[in-house]
């Protein structure tokens, strides 16, 4: 009889163990999809340029509830993910080869976006300060950096070249705030170098992150 509880015991003990595991394991093997992007002066961070017919749109994730799409956890390795949107509403295209970005922080520190590999060494060698609140560690891969860890990173960065007319281009743009408690406030993000199709460049977007702060919750 103690043996048959004994054995019920431990069987309930693992059923439980494996549910409390299975958010974790569910959130390693999740596959990245990128949000759909409404116009970008319909967000509240965004700088239009009406003559030229060029605006451009920010979304920081940096809250855990939108965050959630990504299966790795940028703000616990330092990063700040912004979903960076550019509408093209004019009859030409625009290009965005030559095009660079930068976040500067009320402090005036100049941090670029970060590159793939940045994102790969960072997420290898976390800060040794900083949160973790994974309770297991990822399985990994060559690297140091899981499969879908890798997808997600290169699916997820903005990489067009090129905004067509009347069309718009999205991705995320993450950038490096180990050690700043609020980087958002008072910041400032920056794109200079959009050229139109004649070559000439535009007049620089300047997007303060406050409109994003201040901006009404959603309801």
């Amino acid at each position: 009889m103690l043996s048959k509880l004994w054995h019920f015991s431990t069987v309930r003990l693992s059923l439980v163990a494996a549910l409390l595991l299975l958010p974790t394991l569910c959130v390693g093997g999740k596959h990245f999809v990128m949000p759909t992007p409404l116009a970008a002066k319909a967000y509240p961070a965004h700088d239009e340029h009406a003559d030229e017919g060029i605006t451009l749109g920010l979304d920081p994730y940096d809250l855990a509830d939108k965050a959630s799409i990504f299966s790795v956890r940028y703000s616990d390795v330092g990063f700040v993910p912004i979903f960076v949107v550019i509408t093209n509403a004019s009859d030409q295209p625009v290009s965005l080869t030559d095009a660079t970005a930068e976040l500067v922080t009320v402090d005036r520190t100049k941090i670029p976006p970060a590159t793939e590999d940045d994102i790969y060494r960072r997420i290898t060698r976390p800060p040794a300060s900083g949160p973790s609140t994974s309770p297991l560690p990822w399985p990994k891969k060559k690297g140091g950096v899981t499969k879908d860890a890798q997808d997600e990173i290169q699916n997820s960065q903005f990489a067009a070249r090129a905004v067509e007319p009347h069309s718009t281009q999205c991705g995320f743009m993450f950038f490096d705030v180990s050690g700043i408690s609020t980087p958002l406030a008072g910041a400032r993000f920056y794109l200079n170098r959009v050229l139109d199709a004649k070559g000439h460049e535009l007049m620089y977007f300047e997007v303060p992150l406050e409109k994003y702060l201040s901006a009404p919750s959603k309801p």
